[in-house]
């Protein structure tokens, strides 16, 4: 039997978060409940950040408590201190992101804190998680190069995962934040982790930038990645790094591992009607291909020429 892929879907935090206008509460429950329905592993709902910070994600609560849960799915939430893990746990979340740099200057820019001070605040939320049975995932941006530093050196990227790890962090997500990684690379740094912490669930997070998110998709998966962020129609970036657009689409990702013969559990022609209703939930026009393009398996007619000499 084919092994499983896990596809968690970012877009109604990710994607929303950076908009230019704020998303109906009650379009975003709607998108997040059709999702559930598609098969996909895991939804990232939302953002449990000030509202100052992130307008967009400002009823993270109202979202959380209004979506229909679907068995099999899990709900999971970013998480930037302990008030914002305080507020998740109390919306009965399966899981919550927290979120660090490998990068001193994109920490600052981003988080205002560097990595240790991100590792420190780590170690106060997991400590207020205790008993709760919630997954804990940490996500490592500027993974596979900084906006700011370049590249990050890569036993920086494995000491920072030793130290999450002995954090008691379950999951690790490797981000290409701003599109920097290429397929070489990835598959470098994603074989050293599978291969150092079998034991550990990562997830890959990239960005197509520069055009090779599925190349760097592909990359990871050949070196045993089986956990891939995506977003609906191919919503994204980050609004405190420069140049970062959207997150690898989620229903080219899924058609990509489909005609692989990969099982993504996920339905792709909901996921199509999921992404085909974006533009006008968002207000423009989103990248997804395959929803432009259609599926590979999708036949046209012959020219009429054609049609009528075969008469």
């Amino acid at each position: 039997m084919t092994k499983r892929l896990y596809i968690q879907d970012v877009a109604t935090r990710d994607g929303f978060q950076i908009e230019p206008n704020f998303i109906p509460t009650e379009g975003k429950i709607a998108l997040i409940d059709r999702l559930s329905e598609t098969g996909l592993a895991k939804i990232e709902v939302t953002s449990f950040t000030s509202p100052k910070a992130i307008p967009n994600l400002r009823d993270a609560e109202e979202v959380m408590r209004g979506i229909r849960r679907t068995p099999g799915v899990e709900y999971t939430v970013l998480v930037p201190n302990v008030k914002g893990c305080e507020r998740a746990l109390s919306c009965r979340v399966d899981e919550i992101n927290l979120v660090m740099s490998a990068s001193d200057t994109h920490g600052m820019a981003n988080l205002r804190m560097t990595p240790e001070q991100s590792l420190a605040q780590f170690r106060e939320i997991i400590e207020v998680t205790r008993g709760s049975g919630v997954f804990i995932n940490a996500s490592l941006s500027t993974t596979f190069g900084c906006p700011f530093e370049g590249d990050i050196p890569e036993p920086r990227i494995y000491e920072l995962v030793q130290r999450l790890l002995d954090l008691d962090v379950q999951g690790i997500t490797l981000c290409d934040t701003t599109g920097m990684a290429d397929p070489a690379q990835v598959e470098r740094i994603c074989r050293e982790a599978t291969s150092n912490w079998p034991e550990a669930v990562f997830t890959a997070h990239f960005h197509n930038t520069r055009g090779m998110g599925l190349a760097n998709a592909l990359a990871a998966l050949n070196a045993g990645i089986d956990r891939f962020d995506a977003s609906l129609g191919g919503l994204g970036g980050c609004p405190y790094a420069p140049g970062a657009s959207g997150n690898i689409c989620t229903e080219d990702l899924v058609h990509m591992f489909q005609r692989m013969g990969l099982n993504t559990g996920v339905d792709l022609d909901t996921l199509l009607q999921c992404a085909a209703s974006l533009p006008e939930l968002v207000g423009h026009d989103v990248p997804g291909a395959v929803l432009k393009a259609g599926k590979a398996d999708r036949r046209y007619p012959k020219p009429k020429w054609m049609q009528e000499s075969d008469k």
